[in-house]
């Protein structure tokens, strides 16, 4: 059994909605983080970082002004690495399920957050998570690794992989 389940798919197909629920429905204790859009006024200003257990960091915002972008957001790094790779590498240490939401374009600006990403694959652990469907040659790498399974998601299977997820995270070790 694959120990890595990540979801890939276009943007508003429900992956991330699909980690929230399968961790609601897990017996063991998961960590890591999840994205979230910052918006005003009904806008999308941003993207902030959500840990498991309750902290935040803006990872990316229109305002921020940073050596690495993505479309016309700048990306906060020092916010990824505090709150996102440390909640990481601690749900690698101590937890069953690492969660991580997600592996893309503005996560892979951080040397931190790869490695973070390669520890939790590489270790004893199960991760979920979520990666980009465009082309990245690190996030290929990562889709290709024996211990990745890579779910595309749709508005149309979304609960079929809900269901292959929970029936994952059931599954013995």
């Amino acid at each position: 059994m694959k120990k890595a389940y990540l979801l890939t798919g276009g943007p508003g197909v429900g992956k991330t909605t699909i980690i929230k629920q399968a961790i609601g429905n897990l017996q063991g204790k998961a960590g890591g983080f999840y994205t979230e859009e910052i918006r005003a006024g009904g806008a999308r200003q941003g993207f902030r970082i959500v840990t498991l257990d309750g902290q935040s960091a803006t990872l990316a915002h229109i305002d921020i002004k940073s050596p690495y972008r993505v479309s016309k957001y700048g990306v906060d790094m020092e916010g990824l690495d505090r709150v996102g790779v440390s909640a990481l590498r601690e749900a690698t240490r101590q937890c069953d399920l690492v969660v991580i939401d997600e592996i893309g374009k503005m996560e892979l600006f951080s040397p931190y957050f790869k490695e973070a990403v390669l520890e939790a694959i590489n270790s004893e652990k199960r991760v979920l998570g979520t990666i980009m469907l465009t082309s990245h040659p690190w996030a290929d790498l990562i889709k290709r690794h024996p211990n990745v399974v890579t779910i595309t998601v749709t508005r149309m299977n979304q609960q079929q992989v809900l269901e292959q997820v929970l029936e994952w995270l059931k599954a013995p070790n």
